[in-house]
């Protein structure tokens, strides 16, 4: 069996997240058929992380096993063929079975980008649209309690099934540009809608709502009716999946 790797990006706002649904309309139930038609067989395909409805990935990561020989072009151009324009596989190679996707990484970072604005701009899409002005000093500030290992229980989705709700933030870094911000979150892994949580909390220390402190006294409660509501997803993508250089997984989005 070979072990085949395959670094995507895509758009996910036509779709109804990553994993499997009866309905068909997820980025891997597209990304099954389109490698199973090259594959002339039925594939089982692991990724790095889950997105949600919604979601966008600059750079994930799968990885499945097939018997059959095939080129690497076969695995991007010829997959390719097989995905709608909001799907692209960007590279592919095969390594050795001890690589898993999911298992093998480790950290995933994610940006949630958004802007403030008196007026919705059509043209960022791919962000989150904020109509008051924002305080991002104060955000910035709110955030530094996030860093390092923390039971994220207050910023976990009630139908979250990870078996425990520790996990670690190695970096959160809060960034300016000419007509919007984002956050760049990295961490271990992540809950189920754990950045969007966080974000909704933020917005509400941002916007003047909440002091700076609340943000820890939230974190510290594990209790999720005290943290505001879940933001929208279109402004969160996954940008990046780390793992060890030996696996050379960055080549596949050079």
């Amino acid at each position: 069996m070979n072990r085949v790797v395959l670094g995507l990006s895509y758009d996910g706002h036509d779709f109804e997240g990553w994993q499997t649904q009866p309905h068909g309309r997820t980025v891997q139930d597209r990304l099954s058929k389109a490698i199973e038609a090259i594959a002339h067989d039925t594939v089982s395909i692991v990724c790095a992380g889950r997105t949600d409805t919604g979601v966008h990935a600059r750079q994930q990561v799968v990885h499945f096993d097939s018997a059959v020989e095939r080129p690497l072009t076969a695995w991007v151009k010829g997959v390719n063929n097989g995905l709608p324009p909001t799907i692209s596989v960007k590279g592919a190679k095969l390594l050795d079975p001890e690589f898993h996707a999911r298992f093998s990484a480790v950290s995933r970072t994610y940006r949630y980008y958004f802007y403030s604005s008196p007026v919705r701009d059509p043209f960022k899409r791919f962000m989150t649209w904020v109509h008051y002005p924002l305080d991002l000093q104060a955000m910035r500030s709110a955030s530094a309690c996030l860093l390092g290992t923390h039971d994220f229980s207050a910023f976990r989705a009630s139908q979250c099934q990870a078996a425990s709700p520790v996990r670690t933030l190695h970096a959160m870094n809060l960034f300016e540009e000419t007509d919007h911000c984002y956050f760049e979150i990295q961490g271990n892994a992540f809950l189920h809608h754990m950045v969007r949580n966080l974000m909704g909390s933020l917005m509400e220390v941002g916007l003047g709502r909440q002091p700076v402190n609340w943000l820890k006294q939230v974190l510290e409660s594990k209790n999720r009716s005290l943290a505001a509501k879940t933001y929208p997803a279109q402004g969160l993508s996954l940008w990046k999946i780390e793992y060890p250089e030996q696996y050379g997984i960055q080549d596949l989005f050079s």
